[in-house]
């Protein structure tokens, strides 16, 4: 079998062939087998396959030793249907040329897509020549195909005399007419069987998912009981299922449709049935809820969830463009709650990074996930503490992940928490927390959090305060030096506790007195104790930093120092970012630093987004940025984004900042494409061009066309505005200028790049010869009926604009009568009820300065015709009667082609055809019943149809009764001999040397003549490169690839005994191009 190239399927998402039409070269008796491969990705069934001959012809009726097909479901996207015909093939010409129509058809369940396979035959030798179709081509009209409104050829034969079969069949090509009609037969004998049915179903009915339907017929009793079947099961009366009677109609009455109601349905009502196929429509799956854009780490769940619009839909999921399927379950999961769907990814890698989509039927929704290598910032280390006994110390530090655990180490072993020491872990925070310091708490206590290559320390000193008891009085002393830190400035963070020990010797013991310099109050506690006091300030904000002084006081003395409490903070969030430089996937965020950065220098900022009618903000960065602008990318385009920032310190990170004005990424357009110039007159320049290859998500708001001057750089709008045309007309030009023109595509984003014309253009009228491009189908005579309108548009090309002159058989055409329109490419003659007067040969004639074109053009208009005269009655005898009648003389202008006799009882006078399409002027109707008397008419006919009135006989025939004598007219033996005459000529012909031709003509005459053919009057019988055909009158001559050589005049002579004719014509060879360009290069050589 012929191998049949495969083309790949087209991006769609629909079903598609992915095999298109095939031409394939078929050998006599040779095997045959056809293979079509259809694309099903979004299928959720498999196809049904139909293969078809022809327009009509199922080749299911066929299927058996000569033709067998299967199908074969190579993988999901994708299956194979083949067709095999394994019987040796005969086909004649004509029927080779009724299989170039062959049709596979690939009915689909919402759309039918068509394979058309075209073959030829050849024998088995390569001197068999080409095949010479032109004949059949002639007798079949014009080839040229014009799209056809769809039709029902079934039911037009159905109305249609049987005389017009064989026209419609010739009309709509239809090959197996005899099949046709078998069918068609039988379908006419169930219609006249159906007694029970007044009306039936209709073939097929199809509703949308949810709504109701009803299904009505009518039967002929109106008491009769009727019963409604689903494949064949009867249906129960229930709450979706409703039976109504109404008169003679029966209705079935179907509630919220759901795809199990997708069924055939039967109406039966005693033995008849009325069949029917209800299809449910599913309504198109929305998505309501659209996917949300992601950023995890390596190892973490994901999960992209989705709402459509009904439960339990069929989604298809896709990353980066690929489908994931139902075998990838291992590493992606599927899941379906209700109307929300899941895509669920376990442990993600940085693979898994990409666009992922869900698609329904009705929409498409679009996410990121970004996927980082695990990276712990620590924004808090743990600090040395010196407490002293029976104190607290505690130990904090804060990481960027809330969710990392950690374990705590004192001295390398692991603490365990008891009644005095607790571990807590709150968000990013992490605390040990040691009650009743005692001096074997001291140690190197350390954090190391889970999965991280991280080691927080700190040191815990235990201060032993130690006085030695003077039994004198001492005047008080403040020892800020003895704890081993400068005691100019304390540093805390805010939200932090602080808590410092100051020792104070004194005797007797002094008293206390804390002070806030320049604020008249402050939130600081003071703990007293013998040798030493406690400053605590629960919970430091900002408002506690300021300088505090400590005064002690006892009857000897006093003394004072002043302590230095420094509050840090995270920044103050910064103010909204701005967006700026917008691409088709990127954008650039500006902004400023934070007003108040905390008392710390702010380290970097950290930069999230999100889709507008999200609410999930995704994270763009994980190493701090130091600059104050970033460029955003990886974004979808035509999705509305907003942004936001945080300061980052050494404290830690801010509050984000407000979001940033909402912004679309979208990008210009592309520079339009074939840009070119159509046209130049002296004062104006036409331009054309096409849209450019990307549009993108904003649109197209229309093209600004510029010019300049050659040597300027100075470019000037040519158009007011934008405009949406791909073509302008630039007028009010300065003739002899030359211009440069460019043109750029607008969108929102902007300008796209400008499309230019490499030459200047100099604005000038171009002279053109006149030239009529004359339509094929007006080459020959146009043939229009009476009261038909005629519309005939002529082509044509000149410049300057020619002088367009219509003339009828040499006389001007008035303008009352037909319309005439002419522009500047072509004319237009428009008549719009036509007459009989309108028939003639016009002449249009195209005329620029000395220069003309002209071409004749043939109407022949066509009316019904007159009756036929003098219709006699020249003999009744038996059961005939012989009847004569003279032409019409009134042929509607177009040829006579037949008549139609009829009969008419004179009792009933009902009329009965008795011949249609009856070629002679005379006719015997047989077969009249005895006794009756007869009237006859006859009607003319011509390519319009039958004539209005008849010729009727004035007398009637009496059909004699047996028994009476008839004496038999005695009639002269007619002599048929005539003498030869040519009925069709030869016609002179101009051929292609290297192909065979024919020439052909007809001759009548009795007794049959004999066939002479000469070449410039020498006689070709002998010479064996000719071949002499004469078939039922017709004769050809053909010459087997002829040369210019065989050139010349030929005749045909045909002779008998009655005497002789003949007939010449003129045949020109021309050269084959390629055999020319061969004895050329030959003779260069």
């Amino acid at each position: 079998a012929p191998a049949a190239s495969e083309l790949p399927a087209p991006p769609v998402e629909s079903s598609q062939n992915t095999e298109g039409n095939k031409e394939l070269l078929l050998l006599l008796s040779g095997n045959i087998t056809f293979t079509a491969k259809v694309a099903g990705e979004s299928l959720l069934k498999k196809p049904s396959v139909k293969w078809f001959k022809g327009k009509w012809m199922d080749l299911a009726s066929k299927v058996g030793k000569p033709i067998w097909k299967k199908s074969l479901i190579t993988s999901r996207p994708m299956s194979e249907h083949i067709l095999s015909h394994s019987k040796p093939i005969h086909y004649s010409p004509e029927e080779i040329y009724h299989l170039c129509h062959d049709i596979v058809s690939f009915p689909f369940p919402s759309k039918t897509n068509y394979i058309f396979l075209l073959l030829h035959s050849t024998e088995g030798h390569d001197d068999a020549g080409e095949l010479n179709f032109s004949a059949l081509l002639k007798k079949r009209g014009d080839g040229k195909t014009e799209s056809q409104p769809e039709v029902d050829v079934w039911e037009i034969l159905r109305k249609a005399p049987p005389s017009e079969y064989e026209k419609i069949a010739f009309q709509y090509g239809i090959t197996d007419l005899r099949g046709m009609l078998k069918r068609l037969k039988r379908i006419k004998k169930e219609e006249k069987k159906s007694t029970a049915f007044l009306k039936k179903l209709d073939p097929a009915y199809q509703v949308d998912k949810g709504q109701k339907i009803k299904l009505v017929v009518e039967v002929a009793n109106p008491d009769a009981d009727v019963k409604w079947l689903k494949n064949g099961q009867e249906i129960q009366v229930s709450g979706r299922y409703i039976f109504e009677a109404v008169g003679n109609k029966r209705i079935l009455t179907i509630n919220h449709c759901s795809l199990a109601d997708d069924a055939a349905y039967e109406c039966v009502v005693g033995e008849e049935k009325s069949f029917t196929e209800l299809f449910v429509k599913e309504p198109p799956i929305l998505i309501t809820h659209p996917l949300e854009d992601q950023m995890v780490m390596v190892g973490e769940r994901v999960e992209f969830e989705c709402e459509v619009s009904e439960e339990g839909a069929t989604v298809k999921w896709e990353k980066d463009g690929v489908e994931l399927t139902r075998e990838e379950t291992f590493k992606y999961r599927f899941k379906k709650d209700g109307k929300k769907q899941y895509l669920i990814i376990n442990e993600s890698t940085k693979e898994d990074s990409g666009h992922y989509t869900v698609k329904t039927n009705g929409g498409v929704s679009v996410a990121e996930l970004i996927v980082q290598e695990k990276k712990l910032e620590v924004y808090q280390s743990i600090a040395d503490l010196t407490v002293k006994a029976r104190d607290q110390a505690v130990f904090k530090c804060e990481v960027s992940d809330e969710n990392v655990k950690g374990i705590w180490l004192k001295n390398g072993k692991e603490v365990v928490p008891d009644e005095r020491i607790k571990i807590s872990h709150i968000g990013r925070i992490h605390k040990l927390t040691i009650e009743d310091v005692t001096p074997g708490d001291e140690a190197d206590y350390s954090f190391i959090p889970q999965g991280f290559a991280y080691n927080l320390s700190a040191k815990l000193q235990f201060l032993e305060v130690k006085i030695d008891f003077v039994p004198r009085e001492e005047p008080p002393k403040i020892h800020l030096d003895c704890l081993g830190q400068s005691p100019d400035t304390i540093v805390v963070v805010a939200g932090n506790k602080l808590r410092l020990d100051v020792p104070i010797s004194g005797d007797p013991t002094p008293t206390v007195i804390w002070q806030k310099v320049n604020k008249s109050e402050g939130r600081v506690r003071v703990e007293k104790h013998e040798d030493h006091c406690v400053f605590i300030i629960e919970g430091a904000e900002k408002e506690d930093e300021g300088v505090y002084r400590v005064i002690v006081k006892n009857p000897v003395g006093e003394d004072k120092a002043d302590i230095t409490v420094k509050v840090i903070d995270v920044p103050d969030p910064p103010e909204a970012p701005k967006i700026s430089n917008i691409g088709e996937d990127y954008c650039t965020v500006q902004w400023q630093p934070p007003k108040y950065d905390g008392g710390q220098p702010v380290l970097g900022y950290i930069l999230e987004r999100k889709k507008k009618k999200s609410y999930r903000w995704m994270r763009l960065n994980f190493d701090l940025l130091k600059e104050l602008t970033y460029e955003a990318k990886r974004m979808i385009e035509g999705v509305v984004y907003e942004m936001r920032i945080y300061a980052v310190n050494s404290i830690g990170m801010s509050r984000p900042s407000p979001a940033s004005q909402p912004f679309m990424p979208i990008a210009p357009p592309s520079e339009p494409t074939h840009f070119t110039v159509e046209d130049v007159s002296d004062s104006t320049v036409a331009l054309k061009w096409r849209p450019p290859e990307r549009i993108g998500a904003g649109g197209l708001d229309g093209y600004i066309v510029e010019y300049c001057k050659e040597g300027s750089t100075e470019w000037i709008p040519a158009l007011p505005g934008l405009t949406e045309r791909t073509s302008a007309l630039i007028k009010d030009l300065v003739t002899g200028d030359k211009l440069n023109f460019r043109i750029k595509a607008i969108n929102l984003a902007g300008e796209s790049g400008a499309a230019i014309i490499k030459e200047p253009i100099t604005v000038q009228e171009i002279l053109q010869r006149p030239k009529i491009w004359l339509p094929r189908h007006l080459r020959q005579t146009l043939v229009k009926k009476v009261g038909e309108t005629i519309n005939i548009v002529i082509p044509f090309q000149g410049k300057p604009r020619p002088k367009i002159i219509w003339t009828k058989d040499g006389q001007s055409l008035d303008a009352k009568d037909v319309g005439i329109r002419n522009s500047n490419t072509d004319t237009i003659l428009f008549i719009r009820k036509a007459e009989l007067h309108h028939s003639g040969a016009y002449e249009v004639t195209l005329q620029i300065e000395n220069m003309t074109d002209k071409v004749a053009i043939t109407i022949q208009i066509i009316d019904k015709p007159g009756p036929p005269q003098n219709i006699k009655l020249t003999d009744v005898w038996g059961f005939n009667a012989a009847l004569e009648w003279t032409p019409p003389q009134d042929d509607g202008n177009a040829q006579i082609l037949g008549y139609t006799v009829q009969k008419a009882d004179k009792k009933t006078m009902e009329w009965y055809t008795v011949f249609d399409h009856y070629r002679r002027t005379n006719c015997v109707v047989s077969e009249l019943i005895m006794g009756n008397e007869y009237f006859f008419r006859v009607f003319s006919e011509n390519l319009c149809g039958l004539s209005e009135t008849a010729a009727t006989t004035k007398n009637p025939a009496y059909i004699q009764k047996t028994g009476t004598t008839y004496k038999p007219p005695c009639y002269k033996e007619h002599d048929f001999s005539e003498p030869p005459k040519f009925t069709h000529p030869l016609v002179n012909r101009s051929v292609i040397a290297g192909y065979n031709t024919t020439l052909s003509c007809a001759v009548r005459g009795i007794p049959k003549p004999k066939i002479y053919w000469y070449k410039n009057k020498v006689d070709l019988s002998g010479d064996a490169k000719y071949r002499m055909f004469s078939k039922q009158g017709v004769l050809t001559l053909e010459i087997r690839k002829p040369t210019p050589f065989d050139g010349g005049f030929y005749t045909c002579k045909a002779v008998n005994e009655c005497g002789e004719a003949e007939i010449e014509c003129r045949l020109d060879v021309r050269g084959n191009q390629m055999n020319v360009m061969h004895n050329t290069n030959t003779a260069v050589k």
